[in-house]
């Protein structure tokens, strides 16, 4: 079961409320989805991650594959049985897990040839075997495999990626149809930082069609306003009555952008990895609370933030564990900063219903300011 309702668009603005049925329990939307890599996400329980709110998590094609292997956790009963996690699993392709972690890779009409980060074995991932791993994943979201393109890219390369994209995008869908249990699944529109290429690789998955769409190929180093300009290019230029997922951005402000410009979907590891550096998210901006001079501060890491940590414990103990390479203290950061992400997206959800989007957005931004 697989349904995406939209339920209000700002007035002043492109955002919009919505929530996807699955299988699994409802999601609402704007939604930000923590990354479970390899079967967890980092320093969190289950129990934990629904107690921050999250209603999705990710898990990794490329990395289950390798290890343990989706086989084995076929065979212990799919991936939400394995890591007792009850909600909506989304899997992502493998494509960028290629492109940013393999030694060597060769990409032709088949698929791609890579040598695994962990031991150096060669392995074909096709679009078959990507949509095969997922489904013995048992994801209730899948994804098309694709090419994602680097940044920067030549024209007449993004073209020909984009179109290979598109054609085992097409293949993707052929793979699912044939298996034994139907996922939903999205389409990956590339194109890289050329409008004109989004647009046309956008009508090429609707030609096909998907249960979703996304935005691929960004957050590769490209500056925010650039970005930003592909957000509002591309995502008018899908569906509407289809959920829009951006791929692989994350920082505050990507959400709120993106949001702005009609996303419904977001995921990366920003927080949990700015977690484990001693970085955490506030109302008012970053904290990095390996400095000195949070040693003898008892004040919570963010006194406007409600979570068990901001509760409980001060930014001198925090600091204090960190330096001390406690476990604990990614943790506890780790548990604050998906936190934080997720009341954001709450905040933003309300203040669409409310046709109040703008002044949220501009609040969001002043207290970023106030907080330098």
């Amino acid at each position: 079961m697989f349904k995406f309702t939209l339920l209000h668009r700002d007035a002043g603005s492109e955002a919009r409320r919505g929530f996807i049925e699955t299988a699994r329990g409802r999601i609402e939307t704007p939604i930000f989805m923590p990354v479970g890599t390899q079967g967890t996400v980092k320093g969190m329980l289950p129990e934990a991650l629904e107690e921050v709110g999250a209603q999705i998590i990710l898990g990794n094609t490329y990395h289950l594959y390798l290890r343990p292997g989706h086989e084995l956790i076929r065979r212990l009963g799919g991936l939400h049985r394995f890591m007792n996690w009850r909600r909506p699993i989304l899997t992502d392709s493998g494509g960028y897990q290629v492109f940013s972690l393999s030694r060597l890779r060769s990409i032709d009409e088949e698929g791609v040839v890579f040598q695994s980060h962990l031991d150096g074995s060669r392995h074909l991932l096709t679009p078959e075997l990507s949509i095969a791993v997922q489904e013995a994943l048992g994801a209730d979201i899948v994804m098309a495999f694709d090419e994602c393109i680097p940044y920067p890219a030549e024209r007449d390369y993004v073209i020909a990626s984009s179109d290979r994209s598109s054609r085992w995008a097409q293949r993707s869908k052929a793979a699912l149809q044939r298996g034994q249990r139907q996922a939903a699944l999205f389409g990956i529109v590339q194109g890289g930082m050329f409008p004109e290429l989004r647009a046309r690789s956008a009508q090429q998955l609707q030609d096909v069609g998907f249960d979703g769409y996304a935005l691929g190929g960004l957050a590769l180093g490209e500056e925010s306003a650039l970005r930003y300009e592909i957000f509002a290019s591309s995502l008018p230029l899908l569906p509407a009555d289809r959920p829009r997922y951006i791929m692989g951005v994350g920082t505050p402000a990507d959400l709120v952008e993106g949001v702005a410009r009609g996303g419904d979907m977001f995921d990366c590891v920003m927080p949990t990895r700015n977690a484990r550096n001693g970085v955490l998210f506030t109302t008012f901006g970053k904290l990095s609370i390996k400095q000195s001079r949070y040693r003898e501060d008892s004040l919570p890491v963010d006194p406007n933030c409600g979570c068990y940590v901001c509760r409980h414990y001060s930014r001198a103990y925090l600091r204090h564990l960190y330096l001390a390479n406690e476990i604990l203290a990614s943790v506890l950061n780790t548990h604050h900063n998906l936190h934080y992400y997720l009341r954001l997206m709450e905040g933003m959800r309300e203040a669409v219903s409310q046709d109040r989007f703008a002044e949220f957005r501009n609040d969001f931004y002043r207290d970023q300011r106030e907080g330098d």
